[in-house]
């Protein structure tokens, strides 16, 4: 494959600002090899003006009901006919104006999966990921690749399956796992970071952990049930580290509210195959 064909899927609702600032950052690109998808949920607050305004940038763009937002990115998913897939929802820019040239260059088509860094922003903190170049369950445990700067070989959906609607915000995570510790599929971590990944969206509020644990509890009944157990034991087994670690340090009515919190969520605690540098802009 000398030049991949990308299919930048945006998918926004009631998002003008954020859907500006992706339209921007894609269309400013100096790869011109992909093709750009817009699905708009019939948005009310003048989304519908910045995509026509901008209209003849887009390879193909909806605007109209849908239910929720795997829905959307499905939508987005049949009308895409590039050899890989990138989800650049509201909100997401590439990281410079050359990211996708330099992504093109490594991407040969020998893998399924192309994964790259991000820099996770919340209003003046930004976060520095990098991913491991190697993926375990164990790393899906506490994490995830970020769709936002995966390139996903379009067949995947054909031969696995496409995502799972009835979810909120876990289904990402679902195809994910599956496609890497069920089916095997191939993957190559490009060392470079691809996208600011906007932390407005619902899947970075505190408030949807306990969708988000539901959920991937779901998904591992569904795909791992062997693993169930070892799921909830390694589950406990964080709990009681962070416990420890409250207590060592004199935090103990900390500890005791957190307590109450984690019987109804995972925690997710800093590890060692996912890298993380914060800094303040």
């Amino acid at each position: 494959m000398t030049s991949p064909k990308f299919s930048i899927i945006t998918i926004n609702f009631n998002d003008k600002i954020g859907l500006e600032k992706t339209i921007k950052s894609v269309i400013n690109q100096t790869y011109t090899d992909f093709e750009f998808i817009v699905v708009d949920g019939d948005s009310a607050d003048g989304s519908k003006l910045v995509i026509e305004a901008h209209s003849k940038h887009f390879t193909r763009w909806v605007s109209e009901l849908d239910n929720g937002i795997y829905h959307a990115m499905n939508k987005g998913i049949r009308m895409a006919t590039g050899h890989y897939l990138l989800f650049l929802n509201s909100g997401d820019t590439l990281i410079d104006q050359n990211v996708l040239n330099t992504a093109a260059e490594r991407i040969d088509g020998s893998a399924d999966l192309y994964y790259g860094n991000i820099h996770f922003k919340q209003k003046d903190k930004t976060t520095k990921v990098s991913f491991p170049s190697k993926l375990t369950f164990d790393f899906f445990f506490d994490n995830n690749l970020s769709h936002q700067a995966t390139f996903i070989r379009r067949i995947l959906f054909d031969r696995l399956f496409m995502y799972n609607e009835d979810f909120k915000i876990a289904a990402d995570w679902e195809f994910f796992i599956y496609a890497v510790c069920k089916a095997n599929v191939s993957y190559l971590h490009l060392n470079q970071f691809i996208t600011v990944y906007d932390g407005a969206g619902i899947s970075s509020d505190e408030n949807s952990r306990k969708t988000i644990t539901e959920e991937r509890s779901m998904t591992i009944n569904n795909y791992f049930p062997a693993f169930k157990e070892d799921y909830e034991r390694l589950s406990l087994f964080k709990q009681r580290r962070v416990k420890q670690f409250l207590l060592i340090k004199g935090h103990r009515g900390a500890w005791e509210v957190l307590n109450i919190l984690m019987k109804i969520i995972i925690l997710f605690i800093p590890k060692k195959n996912a890298t993380i540098d914060e800094s303040n802009n």
